[in-house]
């Protein structure tokens, strides 16, 4: 079966899916040992949008999303280890403890957050993508949100401005169809997401996001278009989260036969699926994978447990860019 992506290709997405799907069962089976608190909300299911993203962007492109960022975070090339170092809060974290689960962050990865408040990387991915045209980078941001900051009405004035100045940016809504644990039924009355780049006459188009291949297609199209100047996009891609919005929640609110349907699905399953039966893969390079996996996810979390805590004296540091800030007293 012809297909335009590589053997290679399809081998980089099954490791990366498998890895992302790995690391977010140990955080799931780490916090309900208390090893992990606060808030976590795991990227499982959601693999694909990582993995097609990564192929279709250049690593000088930067990713900025909201709290669901663990995926996207070790996609973008922070590490495992620093990432389950910062969901035990330790000193080695990628945000040094400070940020925990919603605030991932990786400056020379180019991956600028992790995001807590509701839509807030909206605007803060526009204004990155306005300071990379300011600088002709070439460089484009792809700006990640779910269904339910699609409502937030800073959505709207981003839009405007970003086609007003034709910014080099990709807005990316990963719906998976129940924002926190409201349908998108139930919602707005306005179910096609991305119908609201419509008023702005900005491109969109909705996109499959249970295969890297249509998410790569897709964003790669959108992504040439910003790095030639032709501005923004919405891309709409429809996923799903076999869990629930975070640990807390026991999503009660979808029924098990959806679940089911969506598990048939499985960007993993059908990604092996190919690899077996296509590419002429052997159990044997399958097995190496998870063996690699494996590894890579028992190292972090033996390395998150051996790191130190934060020490006292950071409690006041990252605040503030100025070092002598007046008001910040021990």
């Amino acid at each position: 079966m012809a297909t335009k992506f590589s053997k290679e290709t399809y081998l980089y997405w099954y490791e990366l899916m498998l890895l992302l799907r790995r690391f977010e069962e140990k955080s799931g089976q780490l916090y309900g040992m208390q090893k992990i608190r606060g808030f976590c909300h795991l990227y499982i299911g959601q693999e694909a949008v990582a993995a097609g993203c990564m192929t279709a962007t250049n690593p000088d492109d930067i990713f900025i999303t909201a709290y669901r960022d663990h995926g996207l975070a070790i996609a973008k090339g922070v590490s495992a280890k620093s990432c389950m170092a910062e969901l035990y809060g330790k000193a080695t974290g990628c945000s040094k403890g400070k940020g925990g689960s919603m605030h991932f962050f990786g400056v020379k990865e180019k991956f600028f957050g992790g995001h807590g408040i509701v839509g807030a990387q909206i605007g803060t991915g526009a204004g990155l993508a306005f300071a990379e045209k300011y600088r002709e980078t070439g460089n484009v941001v792809l700006c990640f949100f779910g269904d339910g900051a699609a409502r937030q009405g800073i959505l709207h004035e981003v839009f405007n401005l970003a086609m007003l100045w034709d910014l080099p940016v990709v807005f990316i809504c990963e719906n998976n169809n129940y924002a926190m644990g409201t349908s998108v039924k139930r919602t707005s009355n306005v179910q096609d997401i991305s119908k609201l780049a419509c008023a702005y006459d900005m491109p969109a188009e909705q996109v499959d996001g249970m295969t890297p291949e249509s998410v790569h297609k897709a964003v790669e199209k959108a992504v040439q278009r910003a790095r030639e100047k032709g501005g923004p996009t919405l891309l709409e891609i429809k996923t799903y989260r076999y869990k629930g919005h975070s640990m807390s929640d026991p999503a009660k609110y979808r029924s098990k036969e959806e679940m089911e349907e969506y598990k048939e699905k499985d960007p993993i399953e059908t990604t092996l699926t190919k690899l077996k039966n296509d590419l002429n893969v052997s159990d044997e390079e399958i097995e190496a994978i998870h063996e690699r996996v494996k590894q890579e996810v028992e190292e972090s979390v033996t390395f998150a447990e051996e790191s130190p805590w934060p020490d006292d004296s950071e409690l006041y540091k990252d605040i503030y860019v100025e070092d002598d800030y007046p008001f910040i007293t021990d």
